[in-house]
């Protein structure tokens, strides 16, 4: 993938991976036809609006699921205006994905047959500027989620294998967790690469009452508490200081630290990109006794998981470690 190409040359290989990307969903779906997702009962305010849902699925139409995510998601980033960085690490995370999903071995297929460019309307053609916005915004969003359960997979099935003693397995499946955890800003950017003021106006007060019963909110989101769980067990098992793991074991040190350092960024990330969107306002979901803006919110939750990593990374952020253990023992 040309991430950082001129235009027209990025352009033409976005075009042409999802291109390959509607050829993956067209195969997937003629051993199963794809579930229809809205017929499925919404488990929450938020996979309503996301349009997202949760089902038992078998291996194909869990391929097929997944695939149709990343089919929508490189169709739009043929339009979306995401930094070379930042698509490089959301590609990385599709990619990554489809291997998992369908089974693949990366490399598997050394000679694939050439794409040629796809021909037709530019993406979005005929649309208005603001319907392709709000779908971006959810698009997006569908390709974090799909980040997030897949990482939380990895990072569960890396803890059972440390746990059965097999690292060189768990070493990889970590590797893999981490090309997800740094697709999730990419992706969350993604989704926020429309006007800061056409979000204010059009899409944020339809996360809030009274167009929905309750402020959409990610605590909503199982894939991530699905993450998150999955990351609090890898660390009940691995619980060492970066120091006692490396002299230990120097490679599972290493690859745990780069999967804490994603999480971290992610979090940081977070921070300032609501603060492009919404700058600082409060959140649609903010508990009244919580901190006057959205932005001062996300920062001490970064706050917080920077203190956690702190003795367990090797640059850990020592400073706020030390100044939450103040704030405990005061």
């Amino acid at each position: 993938m040309a991430t950082h190409a001129r235009p027209v040359e990025r352009s033409v290989a976005l075009r042409q991976a999802a291109a390959v990307a509607g050829e993956l969903v067209a195969a997937l779906a003629a051993l199963a036809p794809a579930v229809a997702g809205e017929g499925l009962p919404a488990e929450s305010v938020s996979q309503s609006f996301f349009r997202v849902r949760e089902v038992e699925l078998s291996d194909q139409q869990a391929a097929l699921h997944g695939a149709l995510v990343i089919h929508r998601g490189l169709e739009d980033l043929c339009d979306a205006p995401l930094s070379g960085a930042d698509l490089a690490l959301e590609v990385a995370g599709m990619r990554q994905s489809v291997l998992d999903l369908t089974g693949a071995l990366p490399g598997a297929d050394p000679d694939p047959d050439p794409v040629s460019p796809v021909a037709g309307p530019e993406p979005g053609a005929g649309q208005s500027l603001e319907s392709v916005w709000t779908a971006r915004w959810l698009i997006g969003h569908q390709v974090h989620v799909l980040f997030n359960v897949c990482a939380a997979v990895a990072v569960a099935e890396a803890t059972r294998q440390l746990r059965h003693g097999d690292g060189e397995a768990a070493l990889l499946r970590l590797v893999d967790a981490t090309v997800y955890v740094r697709g999730f800003p990419a992706a969350m950017t993604h989704a926020s690469t429309i006007p800061a003021d056409y979000y204010m106006a059009a899409i944020r007060h339809t996360m809030a009452p009274p167009s929905v019963d309750v402020p959409l909110s990610g605590r909503q989101h199982r894939g991530y508490k699905l993450f998150r769980a999955a990351m609090k067990d890898l660390l009940s098992v691995v619980p060492d200081s970066f120091e006692q793991l490396a002299a230990r074991d120097p490679e599972l040190a290493e690859a745990r630290g780069a999967l804490l350092e994603a999480d971290l960024v992610d979090g940081e990330r977070h921070v300032t990109l609501a603060y492009s969107m919404v700058h600082l306002r409060r959140s649609i979901a903010q508990k009244p006794e919580g901190p006057d803006n959205a932005v001062a919110e996300l920062r001490l939750m970064r706050h917080r998981r920077a203190a956690q990593y702190a003795s367990l990374i090797r640059f850990g952020d020592h400073y706020i470690a030390d100044a939450v253990a103040g704030l405990r023992h005061s």
